[in-house]
């Protein structure tokens, strides 16, 4: 299979955004159109997809950084196509970003409800961090 991964384009939202719905990726708390817009091709951010030939999206990796970590957000693969490698090549060309831009630590938040892909991420070298995430709502949501 022949992949080709680059930026998002405007046009490729609602495809990526029904892709992440198909992974069950989305919340009800996020809107991920909104996710979209707000990454793809930000200052330190984009949306990268995977393309296969014909130019359809069969993959995406949203991925961000903030001078001194990366992150990785949104891995998506075509369920037809999961367990093909697939995964690997977006996750790979999420870290080659971050790689352009001297960013030396990537990161990523596994909800714990979709724990099955925590060996997925293990195969690609990724280890569980000893650490406390904490967070809050600013914006009155509870």
């Amino acid at each position: 299979m022949t992949l080709e991964i680059d930026s998002a384009r405007l046009a490729d939202e609602g495809a990526v955004v029904a892709l992440w719905q198909a992974c069950g990726l989305t919340v009800p708390y996020n809107d991920p159109a909104a996710d979209f817009r707000f990454a793809r091709g930000g200052a330190n951010s984009d949306v990268l997809v995977a393309r296969l030939e014909g130019g359809r999206v069969c993959a995406s990796a949203m991925v961000g950084h903030d001078g001194h970590r990366g992150w990785i957000y949104y891995v998506a693969v075509d369920p037809l196509l999961q367990r093909q490698g697939v995964g690997a090549e977006i996750v790979s060309a999420a870290e080659a970003w971050l790689k352009v831009r001297d960013v030396p630590k990537v990161q990523l938040l596994v909800r714990e409800t979709n724990t099955a892909v925590v060996a997925f991420y293990e195969k690609l070298g990724f280890e569980v961090a000893p650490r406390v995430v904490m967070s809050k709502w600013i914006d009155g949501r509870e």
